[in-house]
């Protein structure tokens, strides 16, 4: 009797496990200066669109308005005068920076400015066109097609002039003179510069999510920001990032990406593994998911270390976590001793599916991104003092 009650997969001691994990996450949470704020729950909300860090577009700037031949109307005198105005001047193609944007998903190509309005008679010139204006990420680098860098817009404001518009062309009363009192000669608008860019991001997020196929990343992801990326039972879910904003009481807010999973290999470019490492290399900070069903669940940590190592030496040794998903699982006790017996970094314990942790990781992920921020800030400052 009491062996049934008590034993390894006794549902009464899986529930007490539970209920220590939860207390320990809010005994971390009240007496921190702030608060993580999990979203509400997303049943019924349509997904999210995927991330994109990298597009090629081509952009034209705005042509210039034509210049006007015209004269003067006026009774009885035959030869008045020229009153044709000038065309205005076509719109600029700007992309500027915005901390309100974090993904080049909405960027389209081709990108085209206005075109400046044609010169009328009566001395009328056209108006110049605004300026089309291009929201992209803070820290999106814009090259040309051959490779050169072009501009880094690293912060909110930044901006590049991509195309420019064209000059409005002159009407013909510009060309009246003392020689030429009659000029029946209007010039074209100029045509707006034409480029083909690419456009990329050198930082897709504060935090990536990277582990191997059904280990939970998606779950997760929804689970702390705002992201709506699709869930299954089968693997290979996701096939293109997701980056979901995490936030706090404090109106801190930290970017999560969400990287499709590797699979062995992935260094070889095995199962698209170029493509998903790209992405890896654009995260400032790691989370390793490790899905605790397995009965070894620390050779999935290795073998993610490895993929990264290959694939760029000094990539694994980025500011990391450790995150054991699916502790509600009866099995996921024992395997979670396997794992911190095997490794030497932090771990935390989380169920995305039944919330179980979140809060606590949440403090955990906001900590390791601080401390790396503190770091790179000592770093710099040494480096230009020598």
């Amino acid at each position: 009797m009491h062996e049934k009650m008590f034993g390894e997969r006794s549902p009464l001691l899986r529930n007490s496990r539970l209920l220590r994990t939860c207390f320990k996450t809010k005994f971390a949470v009240a007496f921190s200066s702030y608060k993580p704020l999990l979203p509400k729950s997303n049943k019924g909300i349509r997904e999210s669109k995927y991330f994109v860090d990298y597009k090629e577009v081509e952009v034209y700037g705005g042509d210039g308005g034509d210049g006007c031949m015209s004269f003067m109307k006026i009774p009885r005198v035959e030869f008045a005068g020229p009153d044709g105005g000038d065309g205005g001047n076509g719109g600029h193609v700007i992309f500027i920076a915005s901390n309100m944007k974090k993904s080049l998903n909405h960027l389209d190509s081709p990108v085209k400015g206005i075109r400046g309005v044609d010169g009328g008679p009566q001395n009328c010139h056209g108006a110049t066109m605004d300026h089309t204006y291009i929201q992209v990420p803070m820290g999106t680098v814009i090259s040309s097609i051959n490779g050169q860098e072009l501009a880094n817009l690293e912060c909110d404001g930044d901006y590049y002039v991509a195309g420019r518009g064209g000059a409005g062309g002159r009407g013909n009363k510009f060309y009246l003179s003392n020689e030429n009192r009659g000029p029946s000669v209007a010039e074209k608008g100029a045509k707006g510069e034409h480029q083909r860019l690419r456009v990329e991001l050198r930082t897709m997020a504060n935090v990536g999510l990277i582990g191997f196929p059904n280990a939970g990343k998606s779950t997760l992801l929804r689970a702390i920001t705002n992201a709506k990326p699709k869930v299954a039972a089968y693997p290979f879910t996701t096939r293109n990032p997701f980056v979901g904003i995490m936030e706090f009481s404090d109106h801190k807010q930290m970017t999560v990406a969400d990287i499709p999973g590797l699979i062995t290999g992935a260094h070889k470019n095995l199962g698209l593994g170029f493509s998903f490492l790209q992405h890896i290399q654009r995260c400032t900070c790691l989370l390793y998911m490790i899905d605790l069903s397995y009965t070894e669940p620390w050779t999935q940590y290795k073998a993610l270390q490895y993929e990264l190592e290959q694939y760029q030496q000094g990539l694994s040794t980025r500011p990391c976590l450790i995150v054991a998903n699916k502790i509600d699982l009866s099995v996921a006790e024992k395997n979670l001793e396997v794992l911190k017996a095997h490794v030497d970094l932090p771990v935390l314990a989380v169920s995305a599916a039944k919330r179980i942790g979140l809060e606590e990781l949440m403090i955990e992920i906001r900590e390791l991104y601080e401390r790396y921020e503190v770091d790179s800030t000592k770093t710099d400052a040494e480096n230009k003092a020598s």
